[in-house]
């Protein structure tokens, strides 16, 4: 996997006293589901906030983004619009620098990353929680598969993509390969800071 990631300046600091929660993990592992059932179980909770990702590739069914082309996020990067910035699988996400008000508000702002922003963000914000959701390869060829996303690349190559990061800095791992109303139950517990710890 490539990525670069960019944080605005002034970002540093540990940003606090709110709860950044990074959920990461290969393609095709659920995070977008999970997700979706996490915020529909929060969504009457103020204090948890689930930002929509800008992202340099149209919206759909799988993921909830905001579509901007190639100059508006290179303009939105200049302007200082993104409270993180990173390039992976040919193309272009953004975080919007709201999130920085949301957790100096003390809310809990919960987003899908790339595995390569963990360290800049821990640095950045005080109260860090890396989740990692996987599943088993033959479970991510499969979802992989059906999703048909042909500009994300070849399914081999994603396959193969290196997931070396992805364990080693979670806090808390999420097999996804059963339920999935299950697994986003245990997402909430991370969310909400409830008896999550392994």
């Amino acid at each position: 996997m490539s990525g670069t990631a960019t944080m605005a300046e002034g970002a540093a600091g540990g940003i606090g006293p709110g709860r950044l929660v990074l959920v990461v993990g290969p393609s095709g592992a659920g995070k977008d589901t999970l997700l979706r059932l996490a915020q529909a179980t929060c969504v009457d909770d103020q204090d948890v906030v689930f930002p929509r990702r800008i992202v340099t590739r149209a919206s759909s069914a799988d993921e909830d983004n905001i579509a901007v082309s190639q100059d508006d996020f290179r303009r939105a990067c200049e302007y200082g619009d993104f409270a993180v910035h990173w390039d992976a699988h040919g193309h272009s996400y953004a975080l919007p620098i709201e999130i920085n008000n949301d957790i100096r508000a003390g809310r809990t702002v919960v987003a899908n990353v790339s595995r390569t922003v963990i360290g800049a963000l821990r640095q950045a914000y005080a109260n860090v929680v890396v989740v990692a959701i996987t599943a088993p390869p033959d479970v991510l060829a499969q979802r992989i598969a059906a999703r048909a996303r042909h500009s994300d690349g070849n399914l081999a190559e994603r396959l193969s993509r290196s997931v070396d990061d992805s364990s080693a800095s979670a806090d808390v791992t999420i097999l996804n390969a059963g339920s999935a109303d299950y697994h986003s139950a245990h997402l909430v517990r991370v969310i909400k800071n409830e008896g999550w710890h392994e």
